[in-house]
């Protein structure tokens, strides 16, 4: 914290300077932390108990937490779309969308288009008609 005492005005100087003599006595009259850490200690330890004991720490700190279960990894999945520029381009339809589909989509071309020949379909959007019918009664 720095305090720009050419700002302050001289009651503000004089509140400030209160302020710094009141910490420096309590800093001054307070003993050292590591006296207090042994003191402690040793009392604790007369008494049969650890500090961490008598002070509560929680045992979720002392032990380690679990371990998490693996998640499974997903298999490979073959590339469904191509990039007709750069064959080594390639997606499968998982995940997100790679640069070179977004970019093109973005100026207008489907995703469709970029489809390998006879070995993809399409993938599926949330709201596509998967599995309902798709033909309606006319009249």
């Amino acid at each position: 914290m720095t305090i720009d005492v050419h700002a302050l005005g001289a009651q503000q100087l004089k509140t400030l300077i209160s302020a710094a003599e009141r910490r420096r006595e309590v800093l001054e009259t307070r003993r050292p932390a590591a006296t207090v850490r042994r003191e402690l200690t040793a009392v604790a330890k007369a008494a049969g108990y650890t500090v961490a004991e008598i002070l509560g720490t929680p045992q979720a700190a002392a032990t380690p937490a679990p371990r998490r279960a693996a998640t499974r990894k997903r298999g490979k999945v073959a590339p469904k779309y191509r990039d007709p520029d750069n064959k080594r381009n390639t997606w499968s339809g998982r995940g997100r969308m790679p640069r070179w589909l977004a970019e093109r989509t973005r100026h207008g071309r489907s995703v469709a288009d970029f489809l390998i020949p006879g070995l993809a379909r399409p993938t599926a959007s949330k709201h596509a008609a998967i599995g309902q019918k798709t033909v309606f009664k006319q009249g």
